[in-house]
């Protein structure tokens, strides 16, 4: 069982950067692949960024690539997004998800491969 939290959303104007942050509740938050996807209203769920549990492989939705970074820091039991040249299309909930595997370079980008989810967070891009 793992509990996810984000944090680190808020307000900020288009151009700018905001560094989402997830802390994972899991012993061995290394057995689980991250990632993180977004909300806007009246959307589906969509696929942002997802990092191998090694940190070795990463993968990026095409919207994203360029400007975000995923990361993770396995001793601190974290996970981070950040979001740089922000758009007001990036406005959204952005969620923290973690699915558990043996593979220590799987990414998956499919909301159906994680079973656990954070309660997410609002980030607003202003024009």
């Amino acid at each position: 069982q793992v509990q996810l939290v984000e944090s680190g959303g808020g307000l900020v104007q288009t151009g700018g950067s905001l560094r989402l942050s997830c802390a994972a509740s899991a012993r061995t938050f290394t057995m689980y692949t991250m990632g993180w996807f977004r909300q806007a209203p009246g959307k589906e769920r969509e696929f942002v960024a997802a990092i191998s549990w090694s940190g070795l492989s990463t993968y990026y939705a095409d919207s994203v690539k360029g400007r975000f970074t995923i990361s993770r820091d396995n001793a601190k039991n974290t996970g981070n997004l950040q979001m740089n040249s922000l758009k007001p299309e990036d406005t959204a909930v952005y969620y923290c998800a973690a699915s558990f595997t043996f593979q220590h370079t799987r990414v998956v980008h499919t909301t159906g491969d994680y079973a656990y989810w954070g309660q997410g967070t609002q980030v607003t891009v202003s024009s």
